[in-house]
């Protein structure tokens, strides 16, 4: 047997075994694929298993996650720190090992997968970031910046739309250095892939600007290796190689749909090894693999040195360019509160409008900053106005036109966070935020800062009525962890929650409106905190505590004045941001809104769910609990409950009077 043959069976071998000892785990993937994956990581893939985050190395992407015992077999075999103890507690509490790819978790996992197709769209982001800090930084005799990014996917993930909307804008885009690395096995939990993906993928793809490639025989490493090689050769079209393989290869399923998803059973272990004739103990490398694996956990190193002693020599005739290219990579800002240009705001004005301003004035301040609208830019501000879009003939545009693909943009930009040297933001209509919350989820679980602008945020909509008019939108969003959602009052709050959104480590949602608000004497840096007393009352103990986000505190405020004509004294707290607020140590979360007040009314054109918590049961949330409707915005205010009278009726009813 050659020593190929050997690897790629110690691969099989090692995930059939890991899964069968966790009883529980995708067996059929890592059978099928790991001639692909062994002829990737062997022939083609820059990396340093020593420093897994070596910043010019390949990026490798598991699209298709429930096969990750591939991926740590591979790691394992391939010098990164993935223990054979690791494999051994694959799936189990608090393993390195854990049911599907995990990013921080797992040394060399580039990116959290598991949801079909999010890779593939990650991919995309990576492969944009590449080309941008090359067009940024690269000088002649200088390639600082020169990698691939590949994917490996299955049926599964191209059956998503999210692939879809992801393949069309990498091919518009030309991104030629993304190559995804199709196992092509015809099956899926339900069965053969016929009974409901029977298009001609290839042609889709071509049709969509890539290049397709096809190799015959999914065991074949040599002819795997080869196209790989043709795919990096084409710098105008990215690349898709459809591999023909058999899923659960060399076990007693192979071929079915019963080797997806669920262990062989011992005597199927036992089968497959006779099969393939790998006859050794169990979780064993054999000592030929070892030796043949070896060169590759010091190849590392010295790829790695190689581009040091370049980017040293480039440091000494590009000293500015080099100290930019590692702030970019460090993900660090300037310090944004001394810049007074970015709170100067006086007249009434939508909280988009006044993002759109705060957004200019930090593309000055933090060059690194890019991003872009699913087609809404000029509804939803989020276009810079001095930088240059981002296309084929300027890759070093920051502005993004990401089409009418909300999934797609979302994981896009969480591939450029994860690449590294941006930081990015997308933006929509906050309704269709339903669109991209899958990609957003994983925002939060891999706890990156991608920044969400997401406008037009209430019934305040108006006219297009209730389609586009969120409800339960704000509360879902709140419902995430490590997600900061903020509802700016003004202008001064939205600047500080772009702030929070630039110098933190989760993502960020700014929840903006279209309607103008006022400007606030009082609005701080305390919307830092998350929530602060915005008006505060006489006595140090107020009679009653009205809070509220975004457009109503305007409401607020006004019940407080008219409140104070009937001797009842009353603290405005503004609530930008929840998440922030109950963060914040006890003895200040108890000056703003002290246990002693039971009387609290709480004020928000979206659901009541997240405000419980802050008015108790002696409380009242005035709230939307259906759907909106089409009419002007000030006539469905009134017709929901959003006046003043109602707030202080609702106050005066707490209070018992």
């Amino acid at each position: 047997m050659d020593i190929n043959t050997l690897t790629v069976n110690t691969i099989r071998v090692l995930s059939a075994e890991a899964i069968q000892k966790a009883n529980s785990g995708h067996p059929g993937l890592p059978l099928g694929s790991a001639p692909i994956g062994y002829s990737l990581f062997a022939d083609h893939l820059k990396f340093n298993p020593k420093n897994p985050d070596f910043c010019d190395r390949d990026r490798f992407i598991l699209s298709a996650g429930h096969g990750s015992m591939l991926n740590y077999a591979l790691l394992h075999l391939f010098g990164y720190d993935v223990s054979m103890d690791d494999l051994k507690s694959f799936r189990q509490l608090g393993s390195k090992t854990p049911g599907h790819p995990e990013y921080r978790h797992t040394p060399g996992i580039e990116t959290t997968t598991g949801p079909l197709g999010q890779g593939i769209a990650n991919a995309v982001g990576m492969a944009i970031a590449e080309t941008k800090l090359a067009a940024e930084f690269n000088r002649e005799g200088f390639n600082i910046v020169d990698h691939y990014t590949y994917a490996l996917c299955g049926d599964g993930c191209l059956q998503e739309g999210i692939e879809y909307e992801a393949a069309s804008l990498a091919g518009t885009l030309k991104l030629g250095k993304l190559i995804v690395l199709y196992d092509k096995n015809d099956i899926t939990i339900e069965g053969n892939t016929n009974t409901a993906f029977t298009e001609d993928v290839g042609a889709r793809h071509e049709a969509q600007g890539w290049q397709v490639l096809y190799v015959k025989d999914g065991n074949d490493v040599k002819a795997i290796s080869k196209a790989i090689s043709k795919a990096k050769k084409e710098k105008e079209k990215p690349s898709l190689i459809i591999v023909k393989t058999v899923i659960g290869y060399g076990s007693p399923k192979a071929g079915t749909a019963d080797v997806h998803g669920a262990p062989l059973g011992a005597e199927g272990v036992t089968e497959l090894k006779n099969n393939l004739g790998h006859h050794y103990p169990e979780f064993t490398v054999p000592a030929e693999v070892s030796k043949h694996l070896d060169k590759y956990k010091t190849l590392g190193d010295k790829i790695q040195k190689k581009w040091e002693a370049l980017f040293n020599k480039y440091k000494e005739k590009y000293p500015e360019l080099a100290q930019k290219f590692n702030d970019y990579l460090s993900g660090n800002v300037p310090y944004l509160n001394g810049d007074k240009d970015l709170f100067d705001f006086s007249k009434p004005d939508a909280t988009r409008n006044t993002s759109f301003k705060v957004l200019n004035r930090l593309a000055d301040l933090v060059p690194n900053l890019t991003g872009g609208s699913a087609d809404l830019a000029p509804s939803n501000k989020s276009n810079m106005t001095k930088r240059d879009y981002y296309s084929p003939q300027n890759r070093k545009g920051s502005n993004f036109h990401f089409g009418i693909r909300e999934h797609a943009m979302s994981a896009i930009c969480n591939g450029m966070a994860l690449h590294g040297g941006y930081k990015v933001y997308c933006a929509t209509f906050f309704i269709f935020s339903d669109y991209m919350k899958n990609a957003m989820r994983l925002s939060a679980l891999m706890n990156i800062p991608v920044t969400y602008v997401l406008t037009h945020d209430s019934i305040g909509v108006g006219e297009d009525g209730p389609t586009h008019e969120p409800v339960e939108q704000l509360a879902g969003l709140r419902t995430i962890p490590n997600m900061k959602v903020f509802r700016p009052a003004d202008g001064k709050e939205t600047a500080y929650a772009w702030i929070s959104a630039l110098t933190g480590n989760s993502p960020t949602c700014l929840v903006l409106t279209r309607q103008n608000l006022p400007q606030y004497d009082n609005s701080s840096d305390l919307a830092l905190k998350g929530g602060y007393i915005l008006a505060d009352s006489k006595n140090n103990t107020p009679d009653a505590i009205i809070m509220a986000s975004g457009s109503e505190v305007e409401l607020a405020m006004k019940a407080k004045d008219e409140l104070a004509n009937e001797n009842i004294d009353v603290r405005v707290i503004s609530m930008p941001c929840m998440e922030l607020f109950d963060a914040q140590p006890e003895d200040y979360k108890e000056s703003v809104l002290p246990n002693k007040v039971r009387a609290r009314v709480a004020v928000e054109a979206g659901s009541p769910d997240n405000w419980h918590k802050y008015v108790g049961l002696d409380g009242r949330v005035i709230s939307m609990n259906s759907f909106g409707a089409s009419a002007p915005a000030s006539t469905l205010f009134k017709m929901f409950g959003f006046t003043t009278e109602n707030v202080v009726a609702k106050v005066k009813e707490v209070l018992g009077k």
